[in-house]
């Protein structure tokens, strides 16, 4: 379904980039809904994304009992819906991650707490 403005908008855009420190990038991991949403950080772009993956999502997924068992070169990844491979040896940027994109990971047979999806 489409959505329509009923009237023009009149105002600045407030999310725009230069209104963080960072660029905004939104990390979900699917079938473990113990995190009901993606997380939403504020990351630099030449972030390695070997980096993301082994000092910065400890921090965020890492209580999850799942997370310790993970092996990422098994993670399936999607980048706004669609099915994506990002490359660990590269940075945020150039494996095309800017502002307030949203990528997820799905581990195979890692589904959530006694396999609940939780």
């Amino acid at each position: 379904m489409t959505v329509v403005a009923a009237a023009p908008y009149r105002f600045p855009v407030a999310d725009v980039r230069e209104n963080f420190p960072a660029p905004l990038l939104y990390i979900g991991w699917d079938q473990h809904l113990m995190f009901c949403a993606p997380f939403c950080l504020p990351l630099p772009p030449d972030l390695p994304f070997d980096a993301l993956l082994t000092q910065v999502l400890p921090g965020i997924y890492g209580a999850h009992p799942d997370f310790a068992r993970i092996e990422w070169d098994q993670a399936q990844w999607t980048k706004a819906g669609q099915p994506w491979r990002p490359d660990r040896a590269k940075s945020l940027a150039e494996n095309g991650l800017g502002h307030k994109d949203a990528i997820h990971f799905r581990t195979p047979g890692l589904n959530g707490i006694a396999g609940s999806c939780s």
